[in-house]
């Protein structure tokens, strides 16, 4: 029989009332939740002082190899994994981010798992849920609105307005809104100037929220970010604007983590929602510090390769939060290592090229490399890896076999075949197992760099260790604001590569386990606020645009208000 649409499934659903997920948490639904109907609730953060006497969860990052354009299926293998816990008996909570309407509208999709391992209602995931992106709008903008009115009335803070880093943002894919002139018209409609919108995920502010730890954290992250520099090339900061207290009350419900339920019936958290590629790419720490006092296992996911997604969660996320986590699951598919050598085109919305789903031993081996050296990164991390394969139907048996006697040769402490997108939990119990002997099993976790190595350094450690590059070649601008950052003492901050997603490198042309090469640092960016460095490695847009066939194209609401054509 063919599965049914993602969306079918979902709507079939058999949804329990959010209050029943929250007593298998061990929490009340009168005082601990904020209900938003039936199936979603938020999350008070006076829970965490209500828990603190709870013993600690087990910590599981579940991330990929180098993905392909269509993604591999990390946010469908969480959820699995999530509800799979349930059959062997054990207590789990999975934590994720909220998707962009970019995606969502764009070609990848949503991030609600698919099949029979879906975070539920499914709609409500995807479109706006609790509005915690809509909030990250609107204080990112009322900033922007607020820097410009200072600029239009006298400037006493003597902004240049040439070197303003702080834009503008909204949560779609816009790419005519990349570069902007503002202020045209009248003399009373603004100082002109450039500028640009980035897409919401992109902001500071969503960094911050994913990284916060309270509600007065958040309040001082959010003063400490730059918006612009001064004529004398000194920082000024949103708390110099006295912005940063109306921010934060815009922001004072989004900092709730979000309750969610999977098809299952199994708890998630649902928080925050930074890209990978140009942010840090992991949920929020205040979920995750709530499912670990009100769960036996807590699953995350960090996005994209194990290049970007966990290195970022390693070095920036569990740094931050002191959170040591105990194993990690690399997502990998029979389609993806034939794509790592290089024969295949995948091309997003546009028919896979058979020629990947047939039979092809050679071509699996050849493009193991690249799972290779992804397991090789996570040791140096001193975590225990678990591969799992997300199978699709045309896998045969001998390419399984082959990347089963690949990755274990390679470290991986065990591999599980799992189907848990056709066969919803039943199908990762394998999976399950695996990861509960690994978080059983000693460890060792530790950082890939020391806080106080230099900003050049650490980006010369990640390119080094984690893309096995030859060597950084930094633009000039990169130098001047290295300097520039490391004089207002910014020096101790986590690097954040913001980096192509597919490939090692910074070209995504490179494919497998690619050598020889170089990564060129085009421009480096401080955001202060939220806690790190990032450096723009190649050519690395934070504002993406629509394909000619958007998924938009497909969704509509028929005439009994059902949604239709969402995946």
């Amino acid at each position: 029989m063919p599965i049914p649409s993602d969306l079918e499934i979902a709507q079939n659903a058999n949804l329990v009332h959010i209050n029943q997920i929250a007593e298998q948490m061990g929490l009340d639904p009168d005082t601990d939740l904020e209900h938003y109907g039936k199936y979603v609730a938020k999350i008070n953060l006076e829970v965490l002082d209500k828990l603190q006497s709870r013993p600690d969860a087990k910590y599981i990052d579940i991330t990929a190899i180098t993905p392909t354009p269509l993604g591999e299926g990390k946010s469908t293998t969480l959820v699995g994994l999530g509800q799979a816990m349930k059959h062997i008996g054990k207590n789990a909570i999975i934590t994720a981010r909220q998707p962009s309407q970019g995606p969502t509208f764009g070609i990848k999709g949503g991030a609600a798992g698919g099949g029979y391992s879906q975070i539920v209602p499914m709609e409500n995931f995807n479109l706006h849920l609790t509005g915690d992106i809509h909030a990250i709008s609107a204080a990112h903008n009322l900033i922007s609105a607020m820097l410009d009115a200072h600029i239009y009335h006298g400037n006493e803070l003597n902004i240049d307005i040439h070197n303003i880093p702080w834009r503008r943002v909204v949560d779609l894919n816009d790419r005519a809104l990349r570069n902007t002139i503002i202020g045209l018209g009248k003399r009373f409609d603004g100082i002109p100037r450039e500028t640009g919108f980035d897409i919401t995920v992109a902001s500071e502010i969503m960094a911050i929220l994913a990284l916060t730890t309270s509600l007065k954290d958040m309040r001082e992250r959010i003063g400490k970010m730059v918006v612009a520099y001064d004529k004398n090339k000194n920082p000024i900061t949103a708390e110099d604007l006295k912005a940063a207290g109306a921010a934060t009350v815009l922001m004072k419900e989004a900092i709730k983590p979000n309750l969610m339920q999977t098809l299952e019936n199994t708890p998630a958290l649902i928080h925050a929602g930074p890209f990978a590629n140009i942010a840090h790419g992991n949920s929020s720490i205040i979920a995750d510090l709530i499912a670990m006092k009100t769960s036996d296992y807590v699953m995350t996911e960090s996005g994209f390769g194990a290049d970007i997604g966990a290195e970022k969660f390693f070095n920036i996320k569990s740094r931050i939060s002191g959170l040591k986590p105990n194993a990690v699951v690399l997502v990998t598919t029979i389609r993806a290592l034939k794509a790592h050598t290089d024969k295949y085109k995948i091309i997003p919305g546009k028919p896979i090229d058979p020629a990947l789903t047939e039979e092809n031993v050679a071509d699996v081996e050849a493009g193991a490399v690249n799972m290779i050296r992804h397991l090789e990164n996570l040791r140096k991390f001193g975590v225990n890896p678990v591969v799992a394969i997300n199978v699709f139907e045309q896998d045969t048996d001998k390419e399984i076999a082959t990347v089963r006697e690949i990755a274990e040769a390679a470290g991986a402490m065990g591999v599980a075949v799992a189907r848990h997108w056709s066969d919803g939990g039943k199908g990762a119990t394998e999976l399950a197992e695996m990861v509960v002997s690994a978080c059983d099993s000693p460890n060792d976790f530790k950082l890939l760099y020391p806080d106080d190595m230099s900003i050049k350094d650490k980006i010369e450690t990640i390119a080094r260790e984690i893309y096995r590059a030859d060597g950084v070649i930094y633009e000039p601008i990169a130098n001047r604001k290295i300097r520039q950052y490391e004089e207002q003492g910014l020096r101790e901050l986590p690097i954040c590569m913001a980096k192509t997603h597919l490939s090692f490198s910074d070209n995504p042309k490179l494919k497998g386990a690619p050598d020889g090469f170089n990564i060129t640092i085009t421009d480096i960016r401080a955001s202060a606020g939220a806690g790190f460095i990032y450096p723009l490695c190649g050519t690395v847009r934070t504002m993406p645009g629509l394909g000619r066939t958007p998924a938009a194209m497909n969704v509509d609401i028929d005439e009994n208000g059902k949604v239709v054509g969402l995946f």
